[in-house]
């Protein structure tokens, strides 16, 4: 009931087009329904009338019918055009609620799921919602009010063989209600596998230049194929259950029939059935058995429907690891002065990666972070914006819990420029505005020249107004990281995290790159990652992190004479290659 609530919400918005829609399909049901008792009348009284009588009302009649259909017709297009458009609003409004959904979730949500799967459940699953949306009640209604309006005028016409015709459905009922059960599981299993076949080709086109790099495309295409042939074997055991579904209440109807024949001459033997009410009875037949054909097709958009609203439903359940607690206020005058007191932290209930941190950022000073993979360095950065949670300890900033901020406020004064770089599909001034939706031109430009990227820029053909191509496929690595720190200038945040941002740019991109990270780094609080020990030596502090934590810190001269760790690693880096 919980699951039918929520989904009744999105009719509220429409809720005038969807009782104009049931009023329209009211209409059509009853002109259906009053057709045979038109046509009884007819035979059974008018035209047993004299010529002149039935020639003066065949004109009256005729005008009458005419109408009837004309607002038969209307109805049928206010129902296929409004209601079809109700449903794609519908359809709109879910899929604006699911996109803003996952901007919500936290990392940890991206973390346990594919986006492929994630893309599923915006495409494919709410097509067939909005089609159920849609098609759902209106079939559902003009079908119930054919059926039943149906079995009242054959009630009226003779009530014996109309009971006869209650047993065979209410049969036929049962039937249908056990196979349903059956349905839901096979159109679960459905979008589960077509899920993951999107899963596997986002995962395979993505990673293209990877998959020809090494020749392995038909690996690739095995294991698509492995993905595909589990969703082949879904829809197969999908159609099996259809099939016994729509043959065994096509069986029925046929059983309905039958009944009308044998049990329609039995009367007229022995009873007071006449011919003629017979032939009523029967167009009464083929007007009860149509809406029937009807709710079984309306039986599969209604499995479709609901298991993908199911999956719907499982995302907006979904509660955001990260929010803001009860009172959060906005962060003013940001100075930039970073605690970690005590910090702890793991990933689900795995093995602490962070075990009681204590380290102090003054404001304005340039922190390094160095050690081996996984010793918990992007961690400890991703903390600081609160994409993760501490799990024991706090976080402080400005003396005050990151947690008493609001987290759009606190990633406002926070900016970072990792390995990775993402480009959005676009051009390059938007790519650059996207630290400052609302800068001008001018800014962007300026920018641009702090982030040595301008000069570049200029040389193309197109400027600033040149398309990236996706995720800047079309810029070497250098000039990609160059637009993401013009970004950051954009930002102006207090608070710099660069996330081994050199690492893989060669010598010259790093050095220029270099320059560009030393301007932005100025009068910021700058916490960088590193791997190229050559880019930190002029760090206020460099703290060289393992799994137990923090293992020494002090500044490059201090590290290299105490000859420790990073001693080690930068004479393997330097020396090592003398």
């Amino acid at each position: 009931m919980e699951l039918f609530k929520h989904f009744l919400q999105y009719y509220k918005p429409y809720k005038t087009v969807f009782f104009l829609d049931l009023l329209c399909a009211s209409i059509i049901s009853i002109v259906d329904l009053a057709f045979p008792l038109i046509l009884n009348f007819c035979t059974d009284n008018l035209f047993m009338q004299s010529h002149s009588k039935i020639l003066s009302t065949l004109g009256i009649l005729a005008i009458a019918l005419l109408a009837l259909y004309l607002l038969r017709s209307v109805c049928r297009y206010y129902v296929s055009a409004q209601g079809h458009i109700m449903g794609a609003n519908m359809e709109k409004d879910m899929r604006k609620d699911l996109f803003d959904q996952y901007q919500r979730l936290s990392f940890s949500y991206y973390d346990r799921h594919n986006t492929g799967v994630m893309m599923s459940r915006v495409v494919s699953d709410l097509f067939d919602i909005s089609e159920f949306a849609h098609h759902g009640p209106e079939n559902l209604f003009i079908s119930l009010v054919k059926i039943f309006g149906s079995f009242i005028i054959l009630y009226i016409i003779y009530w014996p063989l109309a009971l006869l015709l209650s047993i065979v459905t209410f049969i036929m009922l049962v039937f249908s209600y056990r196979q349903n059960k059956s349905m839901q599981k096979v159109f679960m299993d459905n979008r589960r596998k077509i899920g993951d076949v999107n899963a596997r080709l986002q995962d395979s086109l993505s990673g293209i230049r990877v998959v020809q790099s090494f020749t392995n495309e038909d690996l690739e295409k095995e294991k698509f194929a492995q993905s595909n042939d589990a969703f082949l074997a879904s829809k197969k055991s999908n159609y099996y259950v259809m099939g016994t579904y729509h043959s065994t209440n096509n069986f029925f109807q046929g059983l309905l029939y039958i009944t009308v024949i044998i049990g329609g001459g039995y009367f007229i033997a022995t009873s007071d059935l006449s011919p003629i009410t017979l032939a009523t009875f029967a167009l009464y037949i083929n007007i009860f058995i149509a809406p029937i054909e009807v709710l079984i097709e309306f039986t599969e958009m209604f499995q479709k429907g609901l298991s993908g609203f199911k999956r719907f439903e499982e995302v907006m359940k979904e509660v955001p690891d990260i929010q803001d607690k009860e009172g959060a206020r906005d962060l003013h005058d940001v100075k930039g002065d970073i605690c970690f007191d005590h910090v702890s932290f793991s990933y689900n209930q795995d093995e602490n990666v962070l075990n009681d941190v204590n380290l102090t950022i003054p404001a304005g000073k340039k922190v390094a972070l160095v050690g081996p993979s996984g010793s918990g360095k992007t961690t400890l950065c991703s903390l600081v914006s609160r994409f993760y949670d501490v799990k024991g300890g706090k976080i402080t900033l400005d003396g005050v819990d990151i947690r008493e901020y609001k987290v759009k406020s606190l990633r406002q004064c926070i900016g970072l420029v990792q390995q990775d770089v993402y480009l959005f599909t676009g051009t390059i001034e938007e790519n650059i505005a996207y630290g400052k939706l609302n800068a001008t031109h001018e800014e962007i430009v300026e920018a641009a020249k702090k982030a040595n990227i301008h000069d570049f820029i200029m040389s193309l053909p197109e400027g600033y107004d040149t398309f990236v191509g996706e995720r800047g496929t079309r810029l070497s690595g250098g000039q990609k990281q160059r637009i993401s720190i013009a970004r950051v200038f954009l930002k102006d945040p207090k608070i710099l995290i660069l996330d081994e941002a050199t690492s893989a740019l060669d010598n010259e991109s790093e050095r220029i790159i270099q320059k560009s990270l030393e301007e932005l780094s100025k009068n910021r609080t700058c916490i960088t990652i590193a791997h190229r020990l050559s880019t930190i030596r002029n760090s206020n502090e460099i703290v060289v992190l393992d799994s137990n934590g923090l293992h020494e810190r002090g500044t490059h001269e201090e590290l290299m004479e105490l000859n420790g760790t990073y001693a080690r690693y930068y004479q393997l880096q330097f020396e090592g290659l003398h």
